[in-house]
């Protein structure tokens, strides 16, 4: 049976790293088994559901490189992929379960369940319900719905316990008791989760549940659906949850937690999505940066942790550095743009009248960089020289070979008609002989004259990029600075 997985997300907003990680293991085992991932959106909470919110949903997928095979968008045999457009065959199986006596009309106020529960609680049972409305009559019934009352509909829970085994926990047995008959339809029409899911799973033939534990106390209640139905029960996979730092659940306290957070920042879908997969999985070789067909090739279920996996914000860091120095010249220059341009530093007209210089001075600080955001820091020496000196290039500038060496610099660069590296080169060569300067007192005080800092991109590439006139402006500045100091 080629094995089917699903990603069900509610559109309340951006999607959580926690819940796009169930969305990429699911991804992955589809694509391992060359099976098919389903997408279905969960929209039954009304109150909080927007089409906004859906449209970021398939945003942030398609950013992170997962697609589906089905779902909106793109349709299949299995639709409709909305829970809001399915409530008429949801109505048809509560019908089957009433018809078959397996789920009951429930006419409690919430008063009376409140009662109920803390009743139970007060003689130490579990807050279940207490089944007054099970065995109410047909008479009954009708006389409830004349007096204007509305009925929740419940589910007949006979069994005194369900197992199930999970292909990450093991066999794991659950007592009825702990919840008793269930709701399954609210007072005001509109069906619950637990009942929902089971009948979208069933339908779409999933073969493979793969959600965070957080939903392992639902199973239970699915499963009673799944059988009361005649529905196959799928396989279970519940995978651990994502902490924090901390070591407690991954929230907004602990910083970016959503996929668009990310996407802002800097991070490159790539290195997301190669991190994202190695929290609660390993590779079998222990390897740690992967390309997507190689996680694809090693990706098994067998492989997933039953710990949960802590969020290391350092190690993302790391990773995405990873994927920034692997790009091309041409490509990291495109992702750097926007960041450019929105931190003032370049306007559209710049880029586009100097594309390829720009390219050039983002190559020479790639090295730095382990967001695409950090990039505005990083590359400001090329549009602005430092004129606040700190203590190290003070003491450095004061030596009695620095002006010497800037005022020689300064004239060999003006005798050349461009720069390049064997021309830059040569320059050097040439400070070097004239003044006896060399290591710091020559390479960190030509740096300082070009620049005003000690440390950025390689000096070579520095002046080069910078370019033959804007160099001499800026040792001419330096010299000034010097001689006022």
């Amino acid at each position: 049976m080629a094995v089917r997985v699903r990603f069900a997300p509610s559109p309340t907003g951006h999607i959580h790293v926690g819940n796009v990680r169930t969305a990429l293991f699911n991804y992955l085992f589809a694509r391992n088994q060359k099976g098919s991932f389903i997408l279905r959106i969960e929209d039954t909470d009304l109150e909080r559901s927007t089409l906004e919110s859906e449209k970021l949903i398939y945003e942030d997928l398609q950013w992170l490189g997962l697609d589906w095979d089905e779902g909106p968008i793109k349709g299949g045999d299995y639709g409709p992929y909305k829970q809001t457009e399915r409530f008429d065959i949801y109505k048809k199986y509560v019908q089957k379960l009433l018809d078959e006596g397996k789920a009951y009309k429930c006419f409690c106020s919430k008063e009376e369940l409140e009662e109920m529960k803390e009743k139970a609680l007060k003689e130490g049972k579990p807050p279940r319900y207490n089944g007054k409305c099970r065995n109410l009559t047909p008479q009954e019934i009708e006389a409830l719905e004349k007096e204007g009352k509305k009925a929740s509909i419940r589910f007949k829970v006979e069994d005194e316990e369900v197992t199930i085994y999970d292909i990450i926990k093991g066999e794991i047995t659950f007592k009825t008791d702990a919840f008793g008959d269930f709701i399954i339809v609210r007072p005001d029409g509109t069906p619950v989760y637990n009942f929902v899911v089971v009948i979208d799973d069933a339908l779409m033939k999933i073969t493979h549940v793969i959600r965070g534990d957080d939903h392992l106390s639902n199973t239970p209640k699915q499963v009673l659906i799944y059988r009361a139905l005649g529905f196959e029960v799928p396989k279970f996979a519940h995978i651990p949850m994502i902490l924090g730092p901390d070591h407690s659940k991954l929230s907004k306290r602990h910083g970016d937690t959503s996929v668009n957070q990310f996407r802002e920042k800097g991070y490159l879908p790539e290195a997301l999505f190669n991190y994202l997969a190695l929290l609660s999985w390993s590779h079998p070789e222990e390897k740690e940066v992967l390309s997507k067909e190689e996680l694809i090739e090693a990706f098994s279920l067998d492989r997933v942790s039953k710990s949960a996996a802590v969020f290391d914000f350092e190690k993302l860091k790391w990773m995405n550095g990873i994927y920034i120095r692997n790009k091309s010249k041409e490509e990291l220059a495109k992702l750097c743009v926007p960041y450019l341009v929105s931190s003032g530093l370049v306007n559209e007209a710049y880029v586009e009248e100097n594309f390829d210089l720009l390219a050039d001075m983002i190559e020479s600080v790639k090295d730095n960089l382990e967001l695409l955001s950090d990039i505005s820091q990083y590359i400001e020496v090329y549009f602005k020289l430092n004129t606040v000196f700190d203590e190290k290039a003070k003491e450095l500038l004061a030596l009695e070979t620095s002006i010497p060496v800037l005022k020689t610099f300064l004239s060999e660069i003006e005798k050349v008609d461009k720069l390049d590296e064997q021309i830059y080169k040569s320059i050097v060569k040439n400070v070097q002989k004239s003044t006896g300067a060399k290591g710091k007192s020559l390479f960190m005080v030509i740096r300082i004259g070009v620049s005003g800092l000690t440390k950025g991109p390689e000096l070579d590439k520095l002046v080069i990029n910078l370019g033959k006139d804007e160099v001499i402006k800026r040792v001419k500045e330096v010299l000034e600075l010097i001689e006022k100091q």
